[in-house]
């Protein structure tokens, strides 16, 4: 009977912190970061934000007067070897996930226990595209150069570099298509720190469109027009 109870105890309190879970980032990612509204004299640069329903990338483009992209995650990185892409997305997550995962049904207990707590390792994400088409996964956003900075340098203080400050090629055959590569990135991936959380906070910084804080893709493409 005592065992029956402290199940029951343990269930009810599981239940409960689920509920406060996904209530907090109903409620923290409807509250807006934003500071101040930039206006569309001053936007310079394009770029997207991206989901596939569940994981988030900023989509940056591959030239600007700023950075060449190929300099950083040199193209050859890929299995394609390509070098004429428009755009490159770049996202970061848990690295077992990332490259133990490639579908839902690849899932294991290990691999989600290890991202939730936040013991496992991180990789950054760069995927080049060719072009990018705006959809209900997809959104344009208009910026200016300081915000583009911002991203840029939010990406690549997220990589782990060698002493030249070269990011670390990830030697793995778990790429998702032809064009992309992982590196291996810093901080802890965990159940209140995703990958979203990462996006959410890269477009807080430069100051657009977030929320004070999100672990799931539609807390921030709301902010785009996401379910309207």
């Amino acid at each position: 009977m005592r065992f029956i109870k402290m199940l029951l105890y343990f269930i009810a309190a599981l239940l409960l912190f689920i509920l406060l879970y996904f209530a907090l980032d109903a409620i923290l990612s409807r509250i807006p970061a934003l500071k101040k509204e930039i206006s569309d004299s001053q936007t310079k640069y394009t770029i997207y934000l991206l989901s596939n329903d569940v994981h988030t990338d900023l989509v940056l483009p591959v030239q600007t007067d700023i950075v060449d992209w190929r300099t950083i995650f040199p193209t050859e990185n890929n299995k394609s070897k390509e070098t004429n892409y428009a755009w490159v997305g770049l996202g970061w997550g848990d690295k077992g996930f990332y490259l133990n995962t490639p579908e839902w049904k690849d899932l294991t207990f290990k691999t989600a226990f290890v991202a939730m707590v936040g013991i496992g390792e991180t990789a950054l994400h760069v995927t080049y595209h060719p072009e990018m088409i705006e959809n209900n996964l997809c959104y344009k956003i208009e910026i200016d150069e300081e915000q583009y900075k911002i991203l840029m340098h939010y990406v690549l203080e997220s990589l782990e570099t060698k002493d030249d400050k070269e990011p670390i090629l990830i030697q793995t055959t778990a790429q998702y298509g032809n064009t992309d590569a992982f590196y291996e990135a810093l901080g802890s991936y965990s159940m209140l720190y995703s990958c979203n959380t990462w996006t959410n906070n890269a477009l807080k910084k430069a100051n657009l469109p977030s929320g004070i804080w999100t672990v799931f893709d539609k807390g921030i493409l709301r902010w785009y027009g996401y379910g309207k």
